[in-house]
């Protein structure tokens, strides 16, 4: 049997040496000096092995003792292998703060957000529920812990807001959940417990037979003609407004052939993917009345005459949105 003065006085040596205690216990010497604990048991017709702790920190006394928990594993049929690994993964889980596993979500979704979008979803956990419960155990936490965390965006008035971060906060909990480190979704049932969305008012939808009614209110308009050309373009390429505000000149093919298009690159589409608009007549004919009124292009004014709809001072040196929906 082993003592401490026989394993103090065991040096390291090239190779790890090893001293038995009894019935499958161990000291290992490591090249570096440490000593750690071994037990070797036959599991399923075949020898294993498992560690412990380090000497001195575990005593002998107290490795005797973890040898024979190990027996009483064995006993009942489990590999003590697959209990400490699982052991191990309960350490991980419970060490695990939400503030850690809402990164590792937020790094493995980047490649497919755009720059703004992820700064949005940065700034709203950042700002409102990292400091409520970005410091907790992704275990530890409760679904009243959650509905408190998004009571407190409600009482400022921001009932959509809430509903947003909740569901950022049920995907970065379902995240977890395939590795183990997550039990259960928290946020799962707060929607029955949460105050209500107002009600979304759609602008009206123009009937088809009301389209030159429409059409000649439109002319009639004395807005901004740059703001009638946006409108028109939209409707006649059926794209979003912001696929429109920043449309620029070098992403358009075959103008002057049979088939042109519009080639929208993906980092300026909302799935990420380059998206094509075959181009009718109409919309060329419309291109070239907004290329005559763009004076930036024709005066070599690359910043802005890189544009459809340029306009200075607005942020992106473009067309609001505002000005468009309004």
């Amino acid at each position: 049997m082993l003592t401490d003065s026989l394993i103090q006085s065991i040096l390291p040596a090239t190779r790890p040496i090893k001293k038995a205690d009894g019935g499958g216990l161990n000291i290992c010497v490591l090249p570096n000096g440490r000593r750690e604990w071994r037990l070797s048991y036959r599991f399923a017709h075949k020898q294993k092995s498992i560690t412990g702790g380090d000497y001195p920190v575990m005593s002998i006394d107290r490795a005797r003792v973890w040898r024979e928990e190990m027996k009483a594993v064995l006993a009942a049929g489990n590999d003590p292998a697959d209990i400490k690994r699982q052991q191990r993964h309960e350490d991980q889980a419970a060490r695990t703060t939400f503030r850690q596993l809402a990164q590792e979500w937020m790094l493995a979704k980047r490649p497919g957000w755009s720059d703004r979008y992820a700064g949005v979803i940065e700034r709203r956990l950042e700002a409102d529920i990292f400091p409520t419960i970005g410091k907790l155990s992704v275990r530890s936490i409760l679904p009243r812990d959650m509905l408190n965390a998004l009571k407190c965006i409600e009482d400022r008035g921001a009932t959509e807001m809430a509903h947003r971060v909740r569901a950022y906060c049920s995907e970065i909990f379902r995240f977890g959940i395939p590795d183990g480190r997550v039990l259960s979704d928290p946020c799962r049932d707060l929607g029955t417990v949460m105050r209500k969305r107002a009600a979304v008012n759609h602008r009206a939808k123009i009937p088809i037979k009301e389209l030159p009614r429409f059409y000649a209110a439109l002319n009639a308009d004395t807005g901004s003609r740059l703001s009638h050309l946006a409108l028109r373009w939209t409707i006649l390429t059926m794209v979003r407004t912001t696929e429109t505000r920043h449309a620029q000149w070098s992403e358009f093919e075959g103008l002057g052939g049979a088939e042109p298009l519009w080639r929208i690159p993906a980092e300026r589409m909302k799935m990420r993917v380059e998206h094509l608009v075959p181009l009718p007549p109409q919309a060329v004919a419309l291109l070239r009345e907004i290329k005559d009124l763009n004076l930036y292009g024709k005066y070599g004014n690359e910043r802005f005459g890189q544009y459809l709809f340029p306009v200075i001072g607005n942020q992106g040196d473009t067309i609001s949105s505002n000005r468009m929906l309004v």
